[in-house]
């Protein structure tokens, strides 16, 4: 029963979340797979030990890894930016948080890391943003740098802007899926083998990758509206 609840509640968030996330109450799931608000929670739980769900106390669970509250500094600066910039600053600051992490990591983060990277290659266009945003927020809290995670938590609320979240979409729509995904792989693969260097230059190669591809959007449509 426990698997087969899963697998629904797997397929439910693969397929029918808002772009919050959040999923239904434990009292709707249960009523929606006749079942107990009991097996619901241990299987809310069991995903939750494995990074694909994290709840919010008062609020509810919500799919992928939670932000980090002092992203609302995001809020006085969001008017004052624009994409590319914000994308220039995470190529500063990522690079490091994945070196870090490939000293700091664990081994049960790790394999959560691997599960969001599957989960990104599996979503749709609606909910890839979702699990990719949920894969770096992982790397930024797993490298346990206060102060590095502050900069990337006022950066990852930035980005969250919708008119970015479609930009972005747009872009990703110009390249293949399996490129990001084999660039997380790699990345994956260098924080395994505890080489930070390797786990550096694969986080900045892959954003590298996805900012060539943001500016030629961007630029486009700003040319788009001016005409």
């Amino acid at each position: 029963m426990t698997q087969s609840l899963r697998q629904s509640i797997t397929q439910l968030i693969e397929a029918e979340l808002p772009p919050d996330g959040r999923l239904p109450t434990e009292r709707a799931l249960a009523e929606r797979f006749d079942t107990s608000r009991r097996v619901v929670r241990q299987v809310l739980d069991q995903l939750e030990t494995e990074g694909l769900v994290w709840r919010r106390q008062g609020s509810g669970t919500y799919a992928g890894q939670p932000e980090d509250p002092t992203g609302d500094l995001a809020a006085r600066i969001a008017g004052e930016t624009d994409p590319i910039q914000v994308m220039e600053a995470r190529l500063c600051i990522e690079p490091e948080l994945a070196a870090l992490c490939a000293t700091r990591m664990t081994d049960e983060e790790l394999a959560r890391l691997r599960t969001l990277a599957h989960r990104h290659v599996a979503a749709d266009a609606q909910t890839i943003e979702l699990w990719d945003g949920a894969f770096h927020r992982l790397i930024a809290q797993c490298a346990r740098n206060r102060p590095l995670l502050t900069a990337f938590a006022l950066l990852d609320r930035i980005r969250s802007n919708p008119d970015w979240v479609q930009v972005r979409a747009r872009a990703r729509s110009r390249t293949s899926l399996t490129v990001p995904q084999s660039e997380h792989e790699v990345l994956i693969d260098a924080i395994a083998a505890r080489n930070p260097d390797a786990a550096r230059q694969a986080m900045h190669d892959h954003l590298s990758a996805r900012f060539t591809a943001l500016k030629t959007e961007f630029t486009d449509g700003l040319r788009e509206a001016g005409e």
